[in-house]
């Protein structure tokens, strides 16, 4: 989503905060993850697949969270956490997806207080391991994630769409 054309957020204040989204967030969440979906090239941006997996997610939340940061005008960033189970592990892990910030409030700390809160979610609730994918072209985001002591693994991701044609 090209964001010039919204409305100009109001300054920051110190009230920022990091809280779960709800149902009424929606809408700005399908903005932040139209726009990140349009950065990455395996992605396609569809308001209404973003809008049907937000929900899934808001709806059940013994499967996930969305997590957002935001001030008393807007939601700035986010980021969404799935929880399932790993063999390897021996129990819960996270699997981390859809971490955005506004691009007018990037590099001030944010992203870094979204991840920072994940992480103690995920030590408070006894998760083992949190995994995520990053674009394999971005240093920067790769950079980013390796500053938290997230590592690169041997495994590779691959993906098989289900779709009714397949």
């Amino acid at each position: 989503m090209d964001f010039t054309h919204t409305a100009p957020i109001q300054p920051l204040n110190q009230s920022a905060r990091i809280e779960p989204a709800s149902l009424e967030d929606l809408e700005e969440l399908i903005d932040l993850t139209f726009a990140l979906f349009e950065l990455e090239a395996d992605f396609e941006p569809d308001r209404q697949k973003q809008e049907e997996g937000l929900r899934c997610i808001l709806e059940q939340p013994g499967r996930g969270r969305v997590f957002v940061i935001r001030t008393d005008y807007a939601i700035i960033g986010m980021v969404n956490v799935q929880f399932t189970i790993s063999t390897a592990m021996g129990g819960f892990v996270i699997l981390l997806e859809d971490a955005i910030i506004h691009p007018d409030f990037r590099r001030q700390g944010y992203g870094s207080r979204l991840l920072e809160y994940v992480i103690a979610f995920a030590k408070r609730k006894n998760f083992k391991r949190i995994t995520l994918l990053t674009d394999k072209i971005s240093e920067e985001s790769q950079s980013f994630f390796e500053h938290f002591g997230f590592q690169h693994s041997h495994m590779i991701p691959m993906r098989l769409p289900i779709t009714a044609d397949s």
